[in-house]
């Protein structure tokens, strides 16, 4: 559901930026909490695992494939919707400057529908079926897949609202296209997210950053994204996603190539020049180390700005 160049209008690019930006602030002061050991390290995982993930597009119907958005299934692992929501809006960040994947311009809608609205909705339902109906972590995964599948249609219905306040195209013709479809994608995200919670619930409970254990290794979690990025990757589908097949269905997907902003680098769509399948591992294999790295980085810079803080001086 990444927005490309041209779809939104300026005053929406603008207006979505503002709101993006306050998000990321506000999560940033939130997500400022005491860290243990592993946070960083699991942070950065998550960041590229989250990467990776969305590489891998699932056929849906007629045409139509979906991919995971995992801002339910980051908030579950990093224990905090801050966090999350500094996760996937770093791979939106990053999946636009350096793989041309979601429009420049149109960052902050994306960072709003998937990061904010996505994290928000996803991990307050499924904070609230957990209050209801026992905070056990045998039933997480299923309260986890539920908020996931809700989160994708709550983006698309953002996102519908969007493209209408643009005048790209009528809410009336928009908001049942994009609902229908990302329903189904949206049951796609909770399947995915559900059976990865279970996963490691029941073999790696370490690699939730709020079960007091230490982490066993980085080999399995290094070694499972890589397969994501470099090897799964190859059989993603090839049909357009959810947005790309309704903006074909309704007559505006021409707009995103009228105006596409891209940032020269050789990774642009997840190719490299004369490589072929092997530019898609090249730069699947990539996008996750830098993912990694960033987000590892920014949470040592802010554990190190907060012992700064933390000092009493004499």
């Amino acid at each position: 559901m990444h927005v490309p160049d041209g779809f939104i209008s300026v005053p929406v690019a603008l207006g979505t930026g503002l709101v993006s930006t306050g998000a990321i602030a506000i999560s940033l002061k939130y997500s400022q909490f005491p860290f243990s050991q592993k946070t960083a390290p699991i942070f950065g995982f998550t960041t590229a695992l989250i990467f990776a993930a969305q590489m891998v597009n699932f056929p849906v119907t007629g045409g139509t494939s979906g991919h995971l958005l995992g801002g339910v299934l980051a908030a579950i692992i990093l224990g905090s919707p801050w966090l999350a929501i500094l996760s996937t809006a770093l791979v939106l960040m990053i999946q636009a400057v350096f793989f041309a994947d979601g429009g420049i311009t149109a960052l902050g809608a994306n960072i709003l529908n998937i990061s904010v609205i996505g994290v928000g909705v996803g991990w307050g339902l499924t904070q609230i079926l957990r209050t209801q109906f026992g905070n056990s972590w045998n039933r997480l995964p299923l309260f986890a897949g539920i908020g996931a599948g809700i989160s994708v249609v709550m983006a698309a219905i953002a996102c519908s609202i969007e493209l209408a306040l643009s005048h790209t195209v009528p809410l009336g013709v928009v908001l049942p296209a994009m609902t229908g479809i990302h329903i189904l994608i949206g049951i796609g995200e909770g399947l995915i997210t559900a059976a990865v919670i279970a996963g490691l619930v029941k073999f790696r409970p370490d690699l939730f950053v709020e079960i007091e254990q230490p982490l066993k290794g980085w080999l399995i979690p290094v070694t499972g994204i890589y397969l994501v990025a470099a090897i799964l990757s190859l059989f993603a589908s090839s049909w357009p996603d959810g947005l790309e097949a309704v903006a074909e269905q309704v007559g505006f997907a021409a707009l995103a190539e009228n105006i596409r902003v891209v940032v020269p680098t050789p990774f642009a769509d997840y190719r490299i020049s004369g490589l072929d399948i092997l530019g898609t591992s090249i730069s699947g294999t990539v996008g996750a180390i830098i993912c990694f790295l960033t987000a590892f980085v920014m949470i040592k810079f802010t554990q190190s700005v907060n012992s700064d803080r933390n000092i009493v001086k004499p």
